[in-house]
């Protein structure tokens, strides 16, 4: 059964939308914005019905705050109001607002203008998911032609959406960049990291799979694939437009490989300069090379592989990060035994 909000100051009006609604819908009914926001922090709803005139916090301010909170900016909010102001309406619509109910208000007709927008928010979002499945597909598609060059890494790009998936909800459980991460749809970040290497596509098969020691210009075309991921990344945005995955993808791809103490690629950037993706890709993408089996190496165990990363924290990694990673490092190796 889906959750509605009724937030009005009006005791007449909540009891009135409550007996409309009732039997159709789990109603909520509140007495003032502030309320509503205290509410939401136990429960989201489906829809809001929201009255424009309140004392201390009206509807139009409590929108600008439903908007700027990531957790609640889509949910669907339909003004409540006794006006019949154009520029009442005017100013709803701009903030957001999917429609306007006149009160008072019959039953029957709150009943239809509640059901045309739930079933809309719905149908949106199966349309959503169909897309995201097929923008995955073709990703992961594109992913697997670029691992299938590299002879070196099978299974790498699986295994590091994985240990990313571990870490970030690690650091989300004890607050670390909660503020930065919590706003992170995770289905939509988790498989952009997909695209971190795409920049070998460029890369000469020669160089990728040799089997010994690189010579300096064979390193550097190397070292290349990560500004290369990054434009990549901005050529497909620019063919069919951006989003957060491309944005993702292309901070996955152009930072992962940067250090904290400023002496990696492409760009030597340092500390908190390093975007969030590549500093928490950093630790993905360094372990599973240490535990992986390479022509030129042996691997490390994991508790080798886990020791080296520990001593470079606060000079290739956030040191930050490295501590909620070591709390976490045993579920990295699960995942290594299960591929």
């Amino acid at each position: 059964m889906k959750t509605i909000f009724v937030v009005d100051d009006s005791d007449t009006n909540l009891a009135t939308a409550k007996a409309a609604l009732e039997g159709s819908y789990k109603v909520f009914t509140i007495p003032s914005a502030q309320k509503m926001f205290k509410l939401a922090e136990k429960i989201i709803p489906d829809l809001i019905l929201l009255d424009v005139d309140m004392p201390e916090m009206d509807g139009f301010q409590a929108m600008e705050l439903l908007k700027a909170d990531a957790k609640m900016s889509r949910i669907p909010v339909m003004f409540l109001t006794a006006r019949s102001d154009a520029a009442v309406e005017v100013r709803g619509f701009e903030l957001g607002a999917v429609d306007f109910v006149t009160k008072p208000f019959s039953a029957p007709v709150l009943l239809k203008h509640i059901e045309m927008h739930i079933g809309l928010d719905e149908l949106i979002k199966k349309r959503t998911e169909q897309l995201i499945r097929q923008q995955n597909g073709i990703i992961s598609v594109m992913a697997d032609i670029v691992e299938s060059r590299d002879q070196i890494t099978g299974g790498h790009i699986e295994r590091t959406q994985k240990y990313l998936e571990i870490l970030l909800t690690a650091m989300l459980g004890t607050g670390l960049y909660a503020e930065k991460i919590s706003g992170w749809d995770m289905n939509i970040v988790i498989p952009s990291a997909q695209l971190h290497d795409i920049g070998k596509i460029s890369v000469p098969d020669h160089i990728l799979n040799k089997p010994g020691k690189l010579e300096k210009d064979e390193f550097e075309a190397i070292r290349a694939h990560a500004a290369e991921g990054a434009r990549l990344v901005d050529k497909i945005a620019g063919k069919i437009g951006g989003g957060d995955f491309l944005v993702h993808a292309k901070l996955f791809a152009a930072a992962h490989h940067e250090k904290w103490n400023g002496t990696g690629y492409p760009k030597g950037l340092s500390g908190e300069e390093i975007p969030l993706q590549g500093r928490v890709m950093a630790i993905a993408d360094v372990y599973d090379a240490l535990i992986s089996e390479r022509p030129y190496k042996k691997p490390f165990s994991h508790e080798e592989a886990v020791e080296l990363i520990k001593n470079d924290a606060g000079t290739a990694f956030d040191p930050k990060i490295v501590e909620v990673f070591l709390n976490v490092a045993d579920e990295f190796w699960v995942e290594v035994m299960i591929y």
